[in-house]
């Protein structure tokens, strides 16, 4: 059985011209809105992840703090409550980077940006281990690197790398990740 369409009811002469009667005085209003022939463009996620990432560097690293660590000999750091034990391992070596950053030819908020952005693919990847290699050369970022490193609270330990995996001018360190149950048991 087909459904019938509700019919409108017809509309009577003397109310249709009440109807004319009532807008007999209206004008057309004049079209002002603004039509863009372009959708206004929403941000790309490259520049999310830019900005992101920046927020980051300057939420963790500051060039004014000035922890108590010593960048001009063989430099080491583990986090208070850490095991002292991980400087030595780093040290020795015990530990292989599974991620390498090479910060050549950054300035510092660049290379601030890019030590926000590896830590953060180490815990996304479950990393425990990286190296960061900044080189000599004029002695700024390997004073610098360490100093915002210590500010982070995901390194767990630090250390001058050993000589295959960079020697002076790189330093391992190692990620804090967060235990799941899996690895408590």
């Amino acid at each position: 059985m087909k459904k019938q369409r509700p019919t409108s009811p017809k509309i009577d002469d003397a109310d249709l011209d009440l109807f004319r009667q009532s807008i007999s005085g209206a004008k057309q209003f004049k079209q002002d809105t603004v039509r863009f022939n372009k959708a206004p463009s929403k941000p790309k996620l490259n520049e999310l992840a830019t900005q992101k990432k920046q927020h980051q560097s300057e939420f963790y690293f500051s060039d004014e703090y000035i922890p108590d660590i010593d960048t001009h000999g063989t430099v080491q750091y583990v986090k208070q409550g850490a095991d002292r034990y991980l400087a030595k391992q780093l040290r020795r070596g015990d530990f292989a980077p599974e991620l390498t950053l090479d910060l050549h030819g950054l300035n510092k908020d660049a290379a601030k940006e890019e030590l926000a952005a590896l830590i953060h693919a180490c815990k996304k990847q479950h990393y425990y281990c990286a190296s960061v290699i900044h080189g000599i050369g004029e002695h700024v970022l390997k004073h610098k690197v360490p100093q915002y490193l210590v500010q982070h609270p995901d390194i767990l330990a630090m250390h001058q790398a050993p000589l295959e995996y960079g020697g002076k001018g790189a330093v391992l360190i190692l990620i804090d990740l967060p235990q799941s149950d899996e690895f408590r048991r």
